[in-house]
């Protein structure tokens, strides 16, 4: 397959992540992402987007009934919310979180803030680009409409198992071109670990730590808690590079 170093940069976009740093430092911190417009032109188009100040147009899920009065109440409060905002205010990263870091193997940006979560999830198509995880600071996004509205950004090596898990699930859209120090640190974020008793290792047995399951996945049903980083870093900004 070809190369990501190989692919043209059509655009470039910047991340700015609040929260890595120390406190006493308040200062922000910028990855730069090169988008490969012409190899998944569509995934780029929307992540264009998300960065730009009129974000993506999106419209409300549809208002869900529920048994419990209460329970209705607060979901007629979200859609109404959402209804007011729809056309006029488009979904963008401000305020959205790192939300998932697995050492190594993923680290997953843009979980988006309250007022966009009863948005409908883009769905990113595969152009067929044949281009791979095959390093660290490759830009990906989730193949259909159940990744919610975020990215991952790999920071791992090439030819692994993790690699090839995203290329199963993943569409790549570009490369980290600055910032991969800024990577490196969120690569290191302490994180919630997995709360699966393992009942073997109580009987003497070999003890498995458990992978997060594919399952989880932020916009989908079944959104955990796994992994999540036990310290808020939250996307201050995002937009355009030069």
């Amino acid at each position: 397959g070809r190369s990501t170093a190989d692919a043209a940069v059509t655009d470039r976009i910047y991340v700015d992540l609040k929260g890595l740093s120390s406190p006493s430092t308040p200062s922000t911190d910028r990855i730069v992402i090169g988008l490969f417009g012409d190899d998944a032109p569509q995934p780029v188009s929307l992540l264009k987007q998300l960065t730009s100040p009129g974000g993506l147009p999106a419209k409300c899920k549809p208002l869900e009934s529920r048994v419990l009065q209460k329970e209705q109440l607060e979901a007629n409060k979200v859609y109404n919310g959402c209804k007011e905002t729809e056309d006029d205010v488009g979904v963008n990263y401000d305020f959205s979180s790192v939300w998932r870091v697995d050492r190594d193997r993923r680290i997953d940006l843009g979980a988006v803030s309250g007022r966009f979560v009863a948005r409908v999830s883009p769905s990113f198509e595969d152009a067929g680009s044949g281009l791979r995880h095959d390093g660290p600071g490759v830009v990906s996004v989730r193949r259909g409409d159940d990744g919610g509205f975020g990215f991952t950004i790999y920071p791992g090596k090439g030819g692994s198992a993790a690699a090839r898990i995203l290329d199963e699930d993943n569409v790549v859209v570009g490369r980290v071109l600055e910032g991969m120090d800024v990577v490196e640190r969120l690569n290191e974020l302490p994180v919630v670990q997995s709360a699966g008793v393992n009942y073997m290792a109580l009987t003497g047995g070999a003890t498995v730590k458990n992978a997060p399951s594919r399952a989880c996945r932020y916009g989908g049903p079944m959104y955990c808690n796994e992994l999540k980083p036990l310290k808020k870093v939250l996307i201050s900004g995002a937009g355009a590079a030069q």
